[in-house]
């Protein structure tokens, strides 16, 4: 039998004001059926005479709450008379205390932990404020047990500090808003719904996930959204309606699925931006002399080119190819730059003899871009790292950033075709990336066709390929060494396989091959669509010619 949702209705501060709140519970149940209960977070007591007058309308009896309301604990001293012990009781028929702090569970299975109160400044710490004892207390019992996932729901009057790391932006001051006590108990108890207030506002952060992608098991993502308070004049959002399986009984793929606005853990920041650091600086002082791979295009590939084909040297001076060692001396700090070689021969590495420089259609400072050699369609292209490297997780900043610049000159210029293009690469049995950009005809498929190719042939060869969240470095999820396939999609939509032990090596070819898309299934394999090496410059200088306008390094 399906799982019956809990109906949940959460509150921001009340402030005493609890007709106006009751009201409004009573009309939206009258419109869409009654709610199982209500989570007040913030301040529920007001401190004016009216407050008081309403409160004893409860209190007495004389008026009911309408639904199971639950509430926090004093958020300042003016109203922790309201509240006879630091235990949770029934303060009206309807309106409980939950207590300083602790964990309800409904009988539904649904699990609540809550902290009431603002962290305490210093000890002892006033009763409208919690302790750092008062967090251990709560997290230890929760998190001892292998079994621990998480918790439903999580309450707190305080915002957690730095919950806007990677999301949506609040409208208060991120200076001063905020508990790190809070942020570091909602990072422990990786809550599914985080419910806060005092602040006046309504926020609604982006879900942030509780795990580092393909690093640990998929678990399931946490909303913080903080309400204002009821009946505010600026009729900011007060209450929040959702329904909720709780945990325990839910099915564990379910539970688990990311959405697609899903950002990284806001609490874990420092830690990242550690690994950063240390990932971005990478040395290159031991790399070989790059000077030679600067040729003359217009020579070496049949003219054609009225001399402009010859790459300009980065120091601004020369072409490069013709300099000699005597001559770096004269030129200061600007020194060529240099690339990381190969410990044997390689087909790809621009200065190895092995290449085949008929192919190359342009030459940057870091990359090339080149003709692939029996490619699926006439403008199927590799971009390539002039010097060694294996994988794109291996390259530095600068290669990354002019391996995008060909990206986008050549998104630009297939879609003045007619085309969207198709960039994968394979990092098993390969030892120099090479990027393949493959283009595909607007009017054979969508976007949404090529991944669910990728998709499903896949799954018939028992391999699952994962979509990587939008601005997910692929190096945090792929270290140098990993052999993995990787696919990026002109939507910006990454796919990524871990390669575990076999791995087809002309897949990516095979699913571009594909009836469903290009539908030229006897050019999946390379070999069968090699053409002479005059056919191949043909190809290669009409390509040239055409990219041209689109080609960047023209410019430099």
């Amino acid at each position: 039998m399906e799982e019956q949702p809990v109906r949940v209705l959460a509150c921001g501060d009340v402030e005493g004001r609890l007709n106006a709140l009751f009201n409004r519970v009573q009309t939206i149940q009258k419109k869409t059926g009654q709610f199982d209960l209500l989570l007040c977070v913030g301040e529920f007591f007001g401190t004016t005479p009216e407050a008081e007058v309403e409160w004893q309308q409860y209190k007495t009896g004389v008026k009911k709450a309408p639904i199971h309301t639950y509430i926090l604990g004093a958020a300042s001293q003016e109203t922790v008379k309201n509240f006879p012990s630091a235990d949770g009781c029934e303060l009206a028929e309807n309106i409980t205390y939950l207590g300083r702090r602790g964990v309800f569970t409904g009988a539904s299975g649904l699990q609540i932990a809550y902290v009431s109160g603002k962290e305490a400044l210093h000890e002892p710490a006033p009763a409208h404020c919690f302790t750092s004892k008062d967090l251990s207390a709560l997290v230890a019992p929760l998190t001892s047990t292998s079994k621990f996932r998480g918790v439903d729901i999580l309450l707190t009057s305080q915002w957690p500090r730095g919950v806007w790391h990677y999301g949506n932006n609040p409208e208060v001051d991120t200076k001063s808003c905020g508990s790190s006590s809070v942020a570091n108990l909602a990072d422990k108890l990786k809550p599914r719904y985080h419910f806060a207030a005092l602040e006046g506002v309504h926020y609604e952060r982006v879900p942030y996930r509780n795990h580092v992608v393909l690093q640990e098991n998929a678990q399931h993502v946490s909303r913080f959204i903080a309400l204002a308070s009821v009946n505010n004049p600026a009729k900011k959002k007060y209450l929040y309606a959702f329904n909720i399986i709780p945990m325990k009984t839910m099915d564990p793929s379910e539970l688990v699925k990311q959405p697609q606005d899903v950002t990284e853990n806001p609490y874990r920041r420092a830690t990242k931006d550690k690994t950063d650091t240390l990932k971005s600086s990478f040395s290159t002082e031991e790399e070989e002399p790059s000077h030679q791979f600067f040729f003359d295009l217009s020579k070496k590939q049949g003219g054609g080119h009225r001399g402009r084909g010859r790459k300009r040297h980065p120091d601004g001076e020369g072409r490069g190819r013709d300099q000699h060692d005597g001559d770096r001396h004269h030129q200061g700090p600007k020194q060529p730059r240099r690339h990381p070689q190969p410990s044997g021969p390689c087909w790809f590495c621009l200065a190895s003899p092995q290449v085949e420089k008929h192919l190359v259609i342009s030459i940057g400072t870091h990359c090339y871009l080149a003709l692939a050699k029996g490619g699926l369609t006439p403008h199927h292209v590799l971009i390539l790292p002039i010097g060694h490297y294996q994988s794109v997780v291996e390259l530095s900043s600068e290669v990354v950033e002019e391996m995008e610049k060909y990206k986008s000159a050549l998104i630009s210029f297939y879609k003045s075709k007619g085309e969207r293009c198709v960039l994968f690469e394979r990092n098993y049995r390969s030892q120099h990336l090479q990027l393949q950009v493959v283009p595909v005809p607007l009017d054979r498929c969508t976007t949404e066709d090529i991944k669910e190719a990728f998709m499903v042939q896949a799954q018939e060869q028992q391999m699952e390929l994962m979509e990587i969240p939008e601005h997910t470095d692929l190096k945090q999820i792929a270290p140098p060494g990993t052999p993995y396939f990787y696919v990026e999609l002109d939507s910006g939509e990454k796919l990524f396989y871990r390669i575990q032990k076999h791995f087809p090596l002309q897949f990516g070819r095979e699913v571009l091959a594909s009836e469903a898309l290009l539908n030229i299934p006897t050019r999946a394999d390379w070999k069968e669509c090699k053409q002479s090496r005059e056919e191949e410059e043909e190809s290669c200088k009409q390509l040239r010619d055409d990219f041209q306008s689109y080609d960047f390094t023209w410019d430099e």
